[in-house]
């Protein structure tokens, strides 16, 4: 559960995960500030502070800070942790989804009135109307699509060239995941699956996705690219591939896994 509002002394140690603008804060080696809040390297006015949780048995904090970013390059991604610290990352993760939370919900969607937040869960109630919101979730599909010997892999129009993944969609409303990954891959290359079979979820904060991979067998169709969402798209062979997702990543790690299965027979 995370504690909202807290006061803290500035000889309090801990983690700190500074957000400002939808990025975080970095020391100098790319690590998550550590220490006091008086000794941070940065100059923070925080708006809010967090308990996100503990680590390493010291306590890591949420920072909302809307300062004017004077070093543009101390200022990063949570990507930035990925390959460093997948534990770090994951806080990082739910530290830029909490501030964002927190910094959309100031009033009440239904009748404007200013909102709070309450101390037994993660919500935001509008005293006035009753109106209580949650941090949004959005679940996201991963198709990894094999035939014998090949994957098929597409990029999209937003990755640079030479850069291929497995296909990828956001779930719509009254929809299950695997009805979700059926149509996706339907839209994006006009291929039919079969087989779907579940592999993992990871959470991904851009800003507040929640990926969950499936592996599928390509049952029928012609490869025939969405306008505007998908650039190129083509069967590889798993033992020859483009560049691909990193394995810290939930795409990076079921390309991997089709890969050893294909060496398996």
């Amino acid at each position: 559960m995370i504690k909202h509002s807290i006061t803290l002394t500035n000889d309090k140690p801990g983690f700190w995960f500074i957000v400002n603008k939808g990025r975080l804060y970095l020391t100098s080696d790319s690590q998550v500030p550590q220490g006091t809040l008086a000794t941070l390297a940065v100059a923070v006015e925080p708006e809010q502070i967090c308990w996100l949780g503990d680590y390493q048995q010291q306590p890591c904090y949420l920072v909302i800070d809307h300062d004017q970013i004077v070093d543009e390059s101390s200022w990063h991604s949570a990507r930035s942790l990925l390959t460093k610290n997948e534990i770090l990352f994951q806080f990082a993760a739910r530290a830029l989804q909490v501030a964002l939370f927190l910094q959309t919900h100031r009033f009440c969607g239904q009748c404007g009135s200013a909102m709070h937040l309450v101390n037994w869960e993660l919500a935001a109630l509008c005293s006035k109307c009753g109106h209580r919101c949650y941090p949004r979730i959005a679940p996201c599909v991963l198709v990894g699509i094999t035939r014998p010997g090949q994957i098929l892999l597409a990029r999209s129009t937003r990755h640079k060239a030479g850069f291929f993944s497995i296909l990828a969609g956001f779930v719509e409303s009254a929809e299950t995941l695997e009805q979700a990954a059926v149509r996706e891959v339907k839209e994006e290359v006009g291929v039919d699956i079969v087989n779907l079979s579940y592999i993992g979820s990871q959470p991904w904060p851009f800003p507040h996705s929640l990926m969950t991979g499936f592996t599928a067998d390509y049952l029928s169709g012609e490869i025939v690219c969405q306008p505007n969402e998908i650039a190129e798209a083509a069967w590889f062979d798993l033992n020859d591939l483009p560049e691909v997702p990193p394995a810290e990543t939930l795409s990076g790690r079921i390309i991997r896994q089709l890969q050893q299965r294909n060496m398996q027979g």
